[in-house]
């Protein structure tokens, strides 16, 4: 049987006799003995389980902070893991981001402080500035319930601007490692296997010879599994290193984003051509989980709260379906086919998601009800795409996530504003409108009447902001 081998604090490491369900925090507290790295809540929200992982991506070693509790295990194969047991020097002299923490007073009871400390390890590698909000955001996945916070974002403004740690010195060594280790591409323990491929045609094979197996993209729904549920999955298969799932295209007209990409690497597009899909995308979690995270994973799931189908849909996105037998293409709206049900066949894997360019004059929005501002699950999202010309509407398209059973359009509204002038006016049946087209739930987050509402005003907010041409922006609300 092949073992893994990675890098576990600057020094290569294997193993071969732990379940590949087992997570990474587990095995880090429980076979490595490394305890350091600590569980809170087990579903990627605390922050205290947070790790560094080092990937080669285009020909450097790239340092990145994750959920070690959403993990599992095969899921580091031929990386460079980090644990706070590693960042001091051999002689006991802190990394300058320890050393800041400690200069700061920023620690108390020091349950939480592990994960701060990598989390800013990851922050101070990337060169990022001290503003306020980068900080914030690369602070959002980590929780402290002694400081206050303030010493934190403290030391954290210390360590800003750019690496200046031995581990600089030690990237060229660490990426020659890491390239002299062998891929690990089926990996077994007992009755559970993971098996993970290198190319479309592998993912194929392995897909026929274990039908029922479960597709692990970023693992940040499924690892619930695992980790708070402690289910032994019987049969994985990671697509992380299908190269053909990892690809970023862009066209004159679109982006094309594959099925394996991260919300970390699909952001910069999405910024570029989409501010608004960006900004709401980094309210879907902290850093820690868009590094893990895909956008074809919250699609496969098909939650009606799943944040980026609204936008999708309101996009007018289409999805590539692969399998042995070739491809077809869906439109979002048509692949979403009921509560957690999609139109995913057997043996087929999202390749990839084509998000069409705005035209000229084209404008869109998202946005976010939720209770807090980061990392909350959504009570209602809504998306709009709008075309306007001598001041009435040609096409608006309005998606809503949260609702109801599943994310989809509001075509009453659509057909309503059609040919009319962009004012206020029209949007006093609004409410009336959406029942027309969703029947609301009621849950813990909100009641149907809450949900309506919101779903109400969210539209009169998106006519308010175009009618002002302000900038649009995901916000709590």
């Amino acid at each position: 049987m092949a073992a893994l081998r990675f890098l576990l604090n600057g020094r290569p490491s294997n193993e071969d006799g732990a379940p590949p369900s087992m997570t990474v925090l587990d095995w880090l507290r429980t076979r490595a003995h490394l305890s350091g790295t600590k569980e809170g809540c087990a579903e990627g929200d605390c922050g205290v389980c947070t790790i560094v992982v080092g990937r080669s991506i285009d020909g450097s070693l790239r340092f990145q902070a994750v959920n070690s509790c959403l993990m599992m295990l095969p899921q580091i194969d031929n990386c460079a893991v980090l644990t706070v047991e590693g960042l001091a020097a051999a002689d006991g002299a802190l990394h300058p981001v320890q050393q800041a923490l400690v200069d700061t007073d920023a620690t108390q009871c020091g349950f939480c402080t592990p994960g701060f400390v990598m989390a800013m390890f990851a922050f101070h590698h990337g060169g990022e500035p001290a503003d306020n909000a980068v900080v914030h955001e690369a602070l959002a996945g980590n929780l402290c319930r002694c400081t206050g916070y303030s010493p934190i974002v403290a030391a954290c403004r210390r360590i800003a601007h750019g690496p200046a740690d031995r581990f600089v010195a030690d990237l060229p060594g660490l990426s020659d490692a890491l390239a002299a280790l062998p891929r690990c591409g089926d990996y077994r323990h007992g009755a559970q296997a993971c098996l993970m491929p290198c190319s479309l045609d592998a993912l194929f094979a392995a897909m026929v010879e274990f039908p029922d197996a479960i597709l692990l993209a970023g693992g940040t729904d499924l690892g619930l599994r695992v980790s708070k549920d402690r289910e032994a999955l019987a049969t994985v298969i990671a697509l992380q290193g299908v190269a053909e799932l990892r690809r970023i295209k862009a066209h004159a007209d679109a982006i094309e984003i594959g099925g394996a990409v991260t919300y970390t690497e699909a952001l910069p597009h999405l910024d570029q051509h989409f501010p608004s899909f960006g900004a709401l995308v980094r309210r879907i979690g902290s850093r820690q989980i868009r590094n893990l995270g895909t956008i074809a994973g919250n699609l496969a799931t098909a939650s009606p709260i799943g944040d980026t189908i609204p936008c999708l849909i309101a996009l007018d996105a289409t999805i590539t379906l692969a399998s042995r037998a070739g491809e077809r293409v869906l439109p979002v709206e048509s692949f979403i086919t009921g509560y957690r049900q999609t139109a995913l066949a057997p043996g087929e894997v999202i390749a990839a998601i084509r998000i069409p360019l705005l035209a000229s004059g084209e404008e869109f929005a998202a946005y976010k009800v939720c209770k807090r501002f980061d990392q909350d699950i959504s009570t209602v999202v809504a998306a709009f795409r709008l075309e306007r010309r001598g001041g009435k509407v040609v096409t608006l398209h309005a998606a809503y996530g949260g609702i109801a059973a599943r994310a989809m359009r509001a075509r009453s509204i659509e057909a309503a504003v059609r040919g009319r002038p962009w004012a206020p006016a029209w949007l006093a049946d609004v409410e009336a409108l959406l029942a027309r087209d969703f029947t609301p739930i009621t849950d813990h987050r909100g009641g149907a009447a809450y949900r309506l509402r919101a779903a109400a005003g969210l539209l009169r907010r998106f006519q308010l902001e175009a009618s002002l041409a302000e900038p649009m922006r995901v916000e709590a609300l």
